[in-house]
């Protein structure tokens, strides 16, 4: 057997052996078990119905019927700079899981060619000859020991992380946006009733005053209904600071300029509902397996994946590197008669570093405890996640309560001034208890309103602790269009803009294939 054939023997077992063994660890999930125990009370109730069904929670600021509040979020989620970020990160990890794909394939392919002429001068005479020679050449690195593989289960682990941070970010954007409209709405409200009393106040004053200078009222009362009256005036100008600031971050979510929300939240177009004054939540899935679907649990449940992968590919290191190189080439000159003479040559080459196992087995140890801390991170942020969820149950149990006692203590205040009043036009009160009834009106009713609104709030906290709000966007919604038609100009970027994003729902439990084609 001639040599060539021994080394194309030789080649074809490398081939067959290819893919037999899978340096490092494989991706074992953390544990989570406890969170089957987990129950959660909203409205002093226990959740206990189960579905299988997604969570009715994706378009939970639908609920309200306001369609101002509706209309604001579909804008956010595309015009709001951060989600846009986020999109370019998944569209960037993207292109680094087609990268990691590609090593599968020969990594070298070189083609190179040249050409000379030469002119020699020698006594009286002149002589020239011209020279050339053209090559291929192709060189695989075989994936012997798995390091490509683990690189490319690390590269699609890490994208399905970055696409489920845009997830993430959008349950973050709807609720923020959601919060701070429900701020801005009671601001508003609160403005009115103020300045509903400021002009109930500003009549008393006038009657006072008038009484006064008739000599039918004393000084004393005219000043008390002059204080309460301006008092009242008074904190006017904080609200509309408030009202102002609260429209200032609404623009900034939605990449509008300041001056353009406050008329369009203030301007005759925007007739919003009336505020809900309570608004049950209604949910029929089990905390447990709702905290397992939001996407900042599975964003870092998919980084412990990626991590696990590292570490396989640092203890590919230990094992030699094993190729299959190939030439051919052609080459002639014009001083002989002779053809060009062709050159073609194939074989395996054997890299292997013997003297730097230190380097190596640190380096694997730091990347175990890379996996350690993203292990930690994980179980941080499942706790935090049913510490938000019991925070805003709580939050919506007091609530309620309060809006229920507020209630009947604004009825029991109004009802008190009316007394006060008939009691002073008819001379059985002085006027001190007019001003303190009407006080305490205006102070019961402002505060049945901002707890009405701290409803509202612990509503949109509490979806937003379960994970609502995000939806299995494509790409190009992720995207304007005008951004990735620029990004294709300048980079052809192919089918990555268009191929499906994938379900980052999936157990990263076993190897994932890679979702994207190497381009």
């Amino acid at each position: 057997m001639t040599l060539h054939k021994r080394l194309s023997v030789a080649a074809i077992w490398v081939l067959i052996l290819v893919g037999c063994t899978t340096v490092g660890p494989d991706y074992v999930p953390p544990d989570d078990s406890w969170l089957d125990a987990l129950e959660i009370s909203v409205y002093g109730e226990s959740i206990t119905v189960v579905t299988e069904s997604e969570s009715e929670a994706t378009l939970w600021w639908r609920q309200f019927n306001d369609p101002v509040l509706n209309a604001l979020i579909e804008e956010a989620k595309t015009e709001n700079p951060t989600l846009r970020i986020a999109g370019l990160r998944v569209l960037e990890a993207r292109a680094l899981a087609a990268a990691a794909g590609s090593a599968l394939y020969p990594q070298a392919q070189t083609v190179d060619a040249s050409a000379a002429y030469a002119k020699r001068s020698s006594g009286p005479g002149e002589s020239g000859f011209s020279s050339w020679d053209a090559g291929f050449s192709l060189g695989w690195e075989l994936d012997f020991w798995g390091r490509f593989q683990r690189g490319i289960e690390s590269a699609d682990a890490a994208y399905f992380a970055s696409l489920a941070n845009q997830r993430d970010a959008q349950v973050l954007l709807a609720a923020t946006v959601a919060d701070i409209y429900w701020q801005y709405r009671v601001t508003e409200e609160r403005i009115v009733i103020l300045n509903k009393n400021a002009e109930l106040q500003s009549r008393s004053y006038d009657i006072t005053r008038q009484m006064f200078e008739a000599g039918q009222q004393s000084e004393l009362d005219l000043q008390q209904a002059r204080t309460q009256y301006l008092a009242t005036l008074a904190v006017l100008p904080s609200l509309e600071q408030g009202a102002g600031q609260l429209a200032n971050a609404l623009s900034a979510l939605l990449g509008r300029a300041p001056a353009e929300m406050q008329k369009r939240l203030s301007g005759s177009a925007a007739k919003p509902v009336p505020i809900p004054s309570s608004h049950r939540v209604e949910l029929t899935v089990l905390p447990a397996t709702l905290i397992q679907r939001r996407p900042d649990v599975r964003a870092s449940l998919w980084s412990v994946a990626a991590q696990s992968a590292q570490i396989g590919l640092a203890e590919a290191d230990y094992y030699p590197s094993i190729a299959i190189g190939g030439s051919i080439g052609w080459s002639g000159n014009s001083l002989t008669s002779q053809d060009s003479s062709g050159l073609l040559g194939v074989g395996p080459a054997v890299r292997w570093t013997v003297f730097d196992w230190g380097r190596i087995a640190n380096n694997i140890r730091i990347q175990d405890a890379r996996l350690q801390q993203t292990i930690e991170v994980y179980r941080n942020t499942v706790l935090n996640a049913a510490r938000e969820i019991n925070d805003a149950s709580i939050a919506l149990d007091k609530t309620e309560e309060q809006r229920v006692l507020l209630g009947e203590t604004v009825e029991a205040a109004e009802r008190a001034l009316e007394i006060a009043s008939t009691r002073y036009r008819e001379g059985y009160a002085d006027f001190q208890r007019v001003l303190d009834a009407q006080r305490v009106v205006f102070t019961q009713a402002d505060r049945k309103l901002q707890n009405d609104g701290q409803h509202l709030r612990a509503i949109v906290a509490m979806y937003k602790a379960l994970g609502g709000g995000w939806s299995p966007d494509a790409m190009a919604d992720m995207l304007p269009t005008s951004v990735l038609q620029q990004m294709q100009k300048r980079s052809d970027w192919g089918e990555l803009q268009t191929l499906p994003v994938g379900d980052e729902q999936a157990s990263p439990i076993q190897s994932v294939p890679s979702e994207v084609e190497s381009k």
